[in-house]
């Protein structure tokens, strides 16, 4: 025999081209809105979930490690990262973490405190599902509480566009510490 079929429903699960950088976005209706959008990217956007595990049966004699029943979560390290080629004081205020815009709009200045509103929601959603020419589904990742981890970064180039590198940690919440603070969507297209 020879292995190699792919499945039947192939076109419908691959998630293809860059990912849009949103402040709102409703996985009910899939809209978007042109207001929504953070800023305009190169290279799309990288998103991980890393667990880090701990063993309750560290260190019992007779023990093996790595047994199922004493594996739990101690933490999650869940970041977005990416580069955005547009920049407004809105996106470099998020990405210096803690910062204030003066009343003009203009100017941007960094603090050393950190307020409840410097942590933000935002999604990252792609295009997900291609099934005979039809579109309409999509992948999404709804972080919450993110925040700048890497600060505000500019990469100028000669006789090219300006880049800003964006790092973004989700982070848990006292109000309900059980909550991871993201949450991933994938849709099919709907076939007519």
């Amino acid at each position: 025999m020879k292995y190699d079929l792919v499945r039947d429903t192939l076109p419908e699960e691959i998630q293809f081209g860059a990912a849009l950088f949103l402040n709102e976005f409703d996985p009910e209706t899939a809209s978007v809105k042109a207001s929504a959008i953070r800023a305009a990217s190169s290279g799309g956007f990288s998103f991980k979930d890393t667990p880090e595990f701990g063993d309750a049966f560290e260190g019992i004699d007779h023990m093996p490690a790595n047994t199922k029943e004493g594996k739990y979560i101690k933490s999650r390290s869940i970041t977005c990262s990416g580069t955005f080629v547009t920049i407004t004081p809105e996106v470099a205020k998020s990405a210096m973490a803690a910062a204030d815009i003066d009343v003009d709009g203009i100017k941007i200045t960094p603090r050393d405190d950190l307020k409840d509103e410097d942590f933000e929601d935002f999604w990252i959603v792609a295009d997900y599902s291609y099934n005979n020419g039809e579109e309409g589904g999509y992948m999404a990742v709804h972080m919450m509480n993110a925040l700048s981890q890497d600060g505000f970064s500019w990469q100028t180039t000669d006789k090219a566009k300006g880049q800003f590198a964006i790092n973004y940690m989700a982070h848990y919440s006292t109000k309900d510490i059980k909550k991871v603070p993201y949450e991933a969507y994938i849709k099919k297209a709907e076939v007519a």
